[in-house]
C-alpha cells in the first residue's frame, strides 16, 4: 500500500486538484453565460451549455462537501485553520457527545475510568440476562410470501447488480484497513 500512496496522491491532485478553484471557475463561466443570455445572444447551445455547467457545478460542490467531511475525521484536521465556522461546529458537537458525569447507584461519579467501567458492566449485565420467553406469531398476523416471491428473493444477484450496489455506496464512510475509501 505504501508503494501506491505516491501515485494515488499524484492521480488525486491531477483529477481533483483544488476543488474550490474549480468551483470558482464554474461560477465565472455561469457569469459569462448569463451575460450572453442577458445581451440577447440566446440559442439552444447556450442553454445546453448552462445545463451542463449546472450539473458540473453541483457535482464539484458535492465533492467539496464530501472532502470537508473526510477532512474533519482525518489526521490533517490538526494542521488546518481551526478558526473556521466548520471546525467550531465540529468541536461543539464533540463537546456535546462527551459524558462529564454519571449517577451510579445514587452517587455522582466524574472519574472517566469509573464511568467507562460502569457503562461496560451495565451492558454486560443487560446482554447476559436470562433468555426472554419466546414470542410467536399468530396465524394471519404476519403476511406470508408466496412461493414465487420467495424464489425471486433467493435468486443470486448478477455481477452487474453487485457492482452497481457497491458503486452506490457513499464515499464518505469510514476508510477500510488500507486507509482508503471505496468509490472516491
Amino acid at each position: 500500500m505504501k508503494a501506491l500512496s505516491v501515485p494515488l496522491r499524484r492521480w488525486h491532485k491531477q483529477h481533483f486538484g483544488d476543488i474550490s478553484e474549480r468551483i470558482k471557475r464554474f461560477e465565472e463561466e455561469f457569469k459569462k453565460v448569463d451575460d450572453m443570455i442577458s445581451s440577447g445572444r440566446h440559442d439552444g447551445t447556450l442553454e445546453a451549455r448552462r445545463k451542463a455547467l449546472v450539473r458540473c457545478y453541483e457535482k464539484w460542490y458535492e465533492r467539496q462537501d464530501v472532502h470537508w467531511k473526510q477532512m474533519s475525521r482525518s489526521r490533517h484536521a490538526n494542521k488546518m485553520d481551526r478558526n473556521t465556522r466548520y471546525f467550531h461546529n465540529i468541536l461543539a458537537r464533540r463537546g456535546n457527545n462527551r459524558i462529564e458525569y454519571l449517577v451510579i447507584h445514587g452517587r455522582l461519579v466524574r472519574n472517566q475510568a469509573r464511568i467507562k467501567v460502569a457503562i461496560r458492566d451495565f451492558y454486560k449485565w443487560l446482554y447476559h440476562q436470562e433468555a426472554s420467553p419466546s414470542v410467536t406469531f399468530r396465524d394471519g398476523l404476519v403476511n406470508r410470501l408466496a412461493r414465487e416471491e420467495v424464489e425471486v428473493l433467493e435468486v443470486i444477484p448478477s455481477v452487474e447488480e453487485v457492482k452497481e450496489a457497491v458503486w452506490d455506496c457513499e464515499s464518505s464512510k469510514t476508510p477500510g484497513s488500507d486507509r482508503y475509501n471505496k468509490n472516491t
